[in-house]
């Protein structure tokens, strides 16, 4: 069997990007690799361009690590810009013709393929969808990590401040993110990007910082300038007869990409995985066929974990100190700061009582100072600059309850199924997948409410959630061996599987 799989970056992209998804991709990849049977090839676009503006071409990757360079190809001048909020509103993002073309002239070339898995569309037309017209025999999966068919942003989070749960048509995608990005700028930030990787300057190194950094930050810096001076603008002199017909139009378009991305994942995958209930949930409200969505938990190498570890009690201290921890991004809709409100809110003989390990790439020096505050408020404060897999078990070590305060519809977060997998306790909000890890309503909080958190911390350090029910009540983790076998029935076409 010959699978080729596609998300926006490359799963070994030197930068790190990519989050869950990307991780997900090396374990599956890596997983694969014990199967003689599978043949594995990976497809990435629309980070790596030419200074000269070109046609798309394909190519195997010419930068990041040697490991896989075999199987490792990517789209170069995509006319769709990854992540997809660099190419936000963009009509590229259902159909562009010249990348059209160059994506199935790579599978032309580099196929027949038994499987196409799409773990994201960002960076290619939706359009790609359609490769059934000329190879009617392959099957293509597509897997809902995030929401970017029915949002343009991704993840339904409206101006980077609430959750998005209706877009009026299309009107409040308008009003999103309007001119937040130039993509002309970040199509030459992208190109400045692949030519200095390309010639083996490693982005971690101080060259590609001196060379790179101040054309994104001057990239940056115009376009908030332009922003400013068109919100501003707007403010002040009175719409001219034409531009709320332009207004209307854009909001038209956002409606039509909705509908266009439904349409073609309906008409074109013969599978929607979904990596968690509510994720299906979210699809199947926007239109996704009930016929083809099936729930897929996406697999962990961490799973083992889960035999050979044990529920350690909540409060293990004997001065009775809670130490919850919180992993992954500092951005407001992951819930980050949201956590350090809640906390710094607390009743000080609460507050006494905890000990807060976060483990988050830095942020600005207001967050880091807000950040250090609270912890001299707590029973201590423990911060790791981001972390690696191999970090871990150390972090872990530390941790007797994790938090997951998402306040967006968060599908399935990685971090949530790792420490679960290492029995730690989760405190979930009720938006995402998290929540179903454990099945324990007692554990899940209302998103952004701060009562509600605070209620559910004072029950724990009360001892008045059962633990054992939590356990008893709590979702396996799901191995990856598991998780190919799963897949493997999906890419099977009906008649040909075994029993049926």
């Amino acid at each position: 069997m010959r699978v080729l799989y596609y998300n926006w970056v490359d799963y070994l992209d030197d930068e790190n990007r990519g989050g869950g998804v990307s991780q997900y991709q090396r374990n599956v990849l890596r997983q694969l690799d014990k199967d003689e049977a599978v043949e594995a090839v990976f497809l990435s676009a629309g980070i790596s361009y030419d200074l000269r503006h070109r046609p798309p071409r394909w190519e195997r990757s010419r930068h990041g690590p040697a490991q896989d360079r075999h199987r490792r190809y990517e789209i170069v001048n995509s006319g769709v810009l990854s992540p997809a909020h660099f190419s936000f509103g963009n009509t590229a993002q259902v159909d562009d013709a010249k990348t059209l073309d160059c994506f199935y002239d790579f599978i032309e070339a580099t196929g027949p393929y038994d499987v196409v898995h799409f773990n994201n569309l960002e960076g290619v037309p939706a359009r790609v969808l359609e490769l059934k017209s000329r190879w009617p025999q392959t099957r293509v999966i597509f897997s809902l990590h995030n929401y970017y068919p029915f949002c343009p942003q991704v993840n339904l989070w409206h101006q980077e401040r609430e959750t998005c749960t209706d877009f009026n048509g299309g009107q409040k995608c308008g009003q999103c993110l309007p001119n937040a990005h130039k993509e002309r700028q970040l199509r030459l930030a992208h190109a400045l990007a692949y030519r200095l990787k390309s010639a083996g300057v490693h982005p971690q190194s101080r060259l590609f910082q001196l060379l790179y950094q101040p054309s994104i930050r001057l990239g940056r810096r115009l376009s908030m300038a332009l922003r400013a001076v068109k919100q501003l603008g707007s403010k002040s002199v009175p719409q001219r007869p034409g531009k709320q017909a332009k207004l209307i139009a854009a909001h038209s378009r956002f409606a039509s990409r909705r509908t266009a991305m439904v349409g073609l994942i309906n008409d074109q995958c013969d599978k929607v995985l979904a990596v968690s209930d509510f994720t299906a949930g979210i699809a199947r409200r926007y239109g996704v066929r009930e016929e083809l969505l099936e729930t897929s938990y996406i697999g962990t190498s961490l799973a083992a974990c889960f035999d050979e570890t044990k529920p350690r009690p909540l409060v293990a201290q004997a001065d009775g100190v809670l130490s919850i921890g919180y992993l992954g991004y500092m951005r407001r809709d992951k819930g980050f700061f949201f956590l350090l409100e809640a906390l710094q809110s607390l009743p000080a003989p609460l507050a006494k009582r905890i000990r807060l390990v976060v483990a988050a790439g830095r942020g600005d020096a207001q967050t880091m100072a807000q950040l250090s505050q609270l912890g001299q408020n707590l029973a201590g404060l423990d911060y790791h600059d981001g972390y690696s897999h191999d970090d871990l078990p150390q972090i872990l070590s530390q941790i007797d309850l994790g938090v997951i305060p998402v306040l967006w519809y968060d599908n399935l977060p990685q971090v949530a199924i790792e420490m679960h997998a290492n029995h730690i306790p989760l405190l979930t909000s009720d938006l995402g997948g998290a929540q179903e890890l454990s099945n324990c309503p007692e554990m899940v909080f209302k998103a952004g409410d701060i009562d509600s958190f605070q209620a559910r911390l004072q029950a724990l350090l009360a001892g008045e959630i059962d633990m054992g029910a939590y356990w008893a009540g709590a979702r396996v983790p799901t191995s990856m061996a598991d998780h190919l076998t799963a897949l493997m029935q999906v890419y099977t076409p009906e008649a040909d599987r075994p029993n049926t």
